[in-house]
Parts: C-alpha cells; structure tokens; sequence
C-alpha cells in the first residue's frame, strides 16, 4: 500500500436502513476523531439500504471528503459489508461500530490509545451495563459464554461492534455466513493478542432493531463452523478420523465377540441386535475415516490451487522493551 493513500485510523460502519441516524452518526464520529490530531476516513458501508440512507450518504460523502462510501447493490448480511469496507480500509488502525448509534463514538479514543499503549492487535468493547430489553440480554449472556468456553477466547461481549484492530488483522480476516460477531475467534488462529475495554451503551432512539428471536439459532450454526474452521480447518481427518476409529473399534470389538460365539460355542447370533449394532458401527466408521481422508484431500487442494498459505506473518515488529541494566546507575 503506497503511503500517499494510508490513513491513520479507518473507521467501518455497516448501514441497513439507518436514514434518521446518518447525520447524528457522522457529527459524532467527526468529533470523536478530530481531536486525536490524527488522519482518518469513514467508511460506511450501505447494505442494499431501502429507506433512503443511500442518498443521505451520497449528501455526507459531497459534504465531507473524509467519508468514504461503499455500496452494495443488495442487502447481503452485516458480515458481508464488514467484509467489503475492511476490503477497502487504508487505515494502519481498522475501528468497527454499529450504525444505530448505541455505541458510542466518543469510546474509539480510548480503543485505539489500549491497542497502541499496550502494543495489542486487538480490543474489543465491552457493554458492560447494556441498554436493550432482557429478550436480547439473556441470550447474549449464555451465548458469550458458550462461545468463549468453545473457541478458547474468552471475551464477556462478543456481541458489541465497537472494535479496534490492527489494519492488516482487518485486511486478512476472512468473514463468511454470519461470523461478524466471531471477529475475534476468527482472528485468533492468526495469533493475535486481544484485550477488553468497557464502553458506554446508549438505548435506541432512531429506526429499528434488525435482530430477531432467530438470530440465536443462526448463532449456535455459526459457533459450530468457527469451531471447526479453528480447531480442524487444516486438519479435518483428525476430527472424522478419531471418531471414525471410535466407531470402527467398537464395532470390530462387538462383531469379534459375536463371531467367537458362534465358532467356539455355536450359539445363534443372527437375530441379536448386537450384530447390527456392531456392523453399523464398522460401517460408520469406514465412512467418517473416508470423509476425513477427503476432506484432507480438498485441503490440500484448496490451499494449492489458490496459493492459500497455511500461517500468517506478523506485518509490524513487537515493541522492545529497555535492554536489561539500561537504567541502571
């Protein structure tokens, strides 16, 4: 990326029917960044908008050439416009938030100045005193913890879209399905050190909630990718295999004590529902070795043939601290 077209700070705001709160949104993302002294764009991303919130952008980027639009022609997912606007993002430092003005910009000084203070990759924003009716806290509540004690990556919010990262952790998440609130076990398997900051969440006063009961069965589907994708993304055999060898030897273990029954002792074991059991599991087992043989094979092939490297490489050199001795007298 040629320095002339880097930013300092990039922020990335998705936008689905958000008109009433476009102007609001923009004065205080202004106010929040001018004052760090420090270049900045904003990029909002309009996902396929209906409401007019694609003019009213068209109307901020002629006002302010620090706004930077990308329009998508239909309304493809949140995941999808985070994905197009970090695309797009020219910013050493990459910031997320909402579009419906619950988080709160005047937070984003404070993100940015933890992950650069403390040499991070990522922080993330916690709301710790959430302003949203119980039918959305519950939920949250038992799904921040399923998904912390299944990917490994223990955050109290994994909802809340205010984020500070990296620009190139941004710039090579790769986001699918509904795995925007997944950002940071997404980014984990690139090694990236994270850290949580309390931030003000603000009620909704404008438009509506595009969330619904069903966004928690989409939930638990996505936790179940990004939990495979992390832990057996390149290693899919280790997964179908273990269980397939389970199957398989359990299924020998029951057919080889039938068969000895009937050598050694000749008693009748066609009728037995052990014998189908036992030749069930062999066969399951066959199978989920097969599948992991397979899914081995698309691997291989998928990261060959697209040049995918299997690691990432840390673009930015870690702080060192004072050589030992250095101060003292």
């Amino acid at each position: 990326m040629a320095d002339a077209a880097r930013v300092d700070i990039s922020v990335v705001v998705p936008l689905y029917n958000e008109r009433e709160n476009l102007t609001e949104l923009h004065r205080q993302l202004v106010d929040a960044l001018t004052p760090l002294g420090r270049s900045f764009e904003v990029l909002l991303v309009d996902d396929g908008s209906s409401d007019g919130t694609r003019e009213g952008l068209l109307e901020l980027e002629e006002r302010d050439p620090r706004v930077k639009l990308v329009l998508l022609r239909r309304n493809f997912g949140q995941t999808a416009a985070f994905s197009a606007g970090f695309d797009r993002s020219r910013g050493d430092v990459v910031v997320t938030s909402d579009g419906d003005l619950q988080n709160d910009p005047a937070d984003i000084p404070a993100l940015v100045a933890k992950l650069e203070s403390e040499d991070l990759d990522m922080v993330c924003g916690w709301r710790r005193t959430r302003r949203d009716p119980l039918s959305k806290r519950i939920p949250s509540f038992f799904a921040n913890r399923l998904i912390s004690w299944s990917t490994g990556v223990a955050l109290h919010d994994y909802g809340c879209s205010l984020k500070a990262m990296r620009g190139d952790v941004a710039r090579g998440i790769r986001l699918y399905g509904d795995m925007h609130r997944f950002i940071p076990a997404v980014a984990s398997w690139m090694g990236v050190s994270l850290a949580e900051v309390p931030v003000n969440h603000r009620p909704r006063t404008r438009g509506h909630s595009k969330y619904g009961l069903g966004r928690t069965v989409r939930v638990l589907l996505d936790l179940f990718t990004v939990k495979f994708l992390h832990s057996y993304g390149t290693r899919p055999a280790h997964l179908f295999g273990l269980m397939g060898l389970a199957c398989g030897a359990l299924g020998f273990a029951l057919l080889a004590y039938l068969s000895v029954l009937k050598v050694f002792f000749d008693e009748a074991i066609g009728g037995r529902p052990l014998l189908l059991l036992g030749a069930l599991l062999f066969l399951t087992g066959v199978i989920l070795v097969s599948f992991g043989l397979m899914g081995e094979l698309l691997v291989r092939t998928w990261h060959e043939s697209q040049g995918k490297p299997i690691y990432v490489v840390q673009e930015r050199r870690p702080r060192r601290g004072p050589e030992p001795g250095a101060n003292a007298r």
